[in-house]
């Protein structure tokens, strides 16, 4: 292709005051469409105005030009391989973004670093332990997106920001988790295999569908659950600060991945079979993960206060823990038209007690 040249005429025509003046006579814009500002400021939402609220299902270039401006014909191609608005789109994404902006924390600033008590040393340690887990797999939820942020076509540039967000959300859990893991003098713990497996089939994804699936409704749908369960038992306000902030972060990413997988399906009910399948083998993986002592025990013991209060109880804590992210995970299935029990890929010790072969059909 041969390189562009500056247009030298135009610039000795502009010295002397020769102005072309086409973008100012001739505009395909708008014209007069004003949107107004809401009570909490000017929104995505607000803005939806005109054709400017207008996402094509296809759109005809795969160019960076804003959607709605007037584009010139030899625009560069940018080579987008997502161009379809239901690979990433949901209904719920103008929110999404505007929540997540004006939500945002610092894990220096936002945590009362310095009230953190010293805990007994089992117990410091278990809380290491949990950090470690969650800052190995939170770093999954930054690089996925940044993985397919660059191949979405800018027609869905709403869902790029949110993804944007989410990028910025998870690198602060990741900071948070380390951060507290090295704060009481405990230090990091283990990191094992099996969880590295998860976190290499969610990067692997062959497609965004696929990934998706199992980062946001698989993935951090099971880590908002342990969130909600590490508030309940954190051993300190400052962990109970943490657990809360991080909450409200992942339920954004969850909402995106639920509502994005029911758009996805509601103009392609054929893809059910394709989403099952992804699914399959994520399930596969967490299984073990159910079983992996790294995993379980840190919170078990948190949720007993000593490793002798533990060992009594058992795993009734813990039972009830994987139940609630279980019944959790399949209710989201559930509202994003993918109802999986029935045809769950956990083992049925894990699973005894819950309604997995209930009604839904098998793609």
């Amino acid at each position: 292709m041969a390189l562009l040249s500056a247009d030298l005429d135009y610039l000795r025509h502009a010295r002397k005051g020769q102005f072309d003046w086409g973008w100012l006579r001739s505009t395909g814009s708008e014209w007069g469409v004003h949107p107004r500002p809401g009570k909490v400021g000017l929104t995505l939402r607000d803005i939806a105005v005109g054709s400017y609220g207008d996402v094509p299902d296809d759109p005809p270039r795969r160019t960076m030009a804003p959607r709605g401006a007037e584009i010139d014909p030899d625009v560069p191609d940018m080579g987008y391989t997502i161009n379809s608005k239901a690979e990433v789109w949901s209904d719920n994404l103008l929110d999404l973004y505007e929540e997540a902006v004006s939500r945002q924390w610092s894990a220096t600033r936002d945590i009362p670093w310095t009230e953190l008590p010293e805990l007994d040393p089992d117990l410091e340690h278990a809380m290491c332990q949990l950090c470690t887990v969650l800052s190995e797999v939170e770093m999954v939820a930054s690089d996925f997106p940044a993985k397919w942020l660059w191949r979405i076509n800018h027609d869905f540039v709403e869902a790029k920001m949110v993804l944007c967000t989410q990028v910025m959300d998870e690198a602060r859990h990741t900071e948070v988790f380390r951060k507290r893991a090295l704060a009481n003098g405990g230090g990091l713990g283990k990191a094992k295999a099996v969880v590295e497996r998860f976190l290499k089939l969610i990067l692997d994804a062959e497609s965004y569908d696929e990934g998706s699936a199992l980062m946001h409704l698989l993935g951090e749908g099971i880590v908002l659950s342990l969130f909600r369960a590490g508030e309940l038992i954190a051993p300190s306000p400052v962990e109970k600060r943490i657990f809360r902030l991080c909450m409200q972060d992942e339920a954004r990413h969850v909402a995106y991945g639920t509502m994005h997988l029911r758009y996805r399906l509601e103009r392609d009910p054929s893809m059910a079979a394709d989403f099952h399948n992804y699914l399959d083998k994520g399930e596969e993986i967490i299984g073990m993960l159910f079983t992996t002592p790294e995993v379980v025990e840190p919170t078990t013991l948190l949720a007993a206060g000593s490793v002798r209060a533990a060992e009594e109880m058992g795993l009734g804590g813990a039972d009830m823990l994987r139940g609630r992210v279980i019944e959790e995970y399949l209710q989201r299935c559930d509202n994003a038209g993918l109802p999986r029990r029935g045809r769950l890929k956990l083992p049925a010790e894990l699973t005894e007690g819950l309604a997995v072969g209930a009604e839904g059909e098998v793609a």
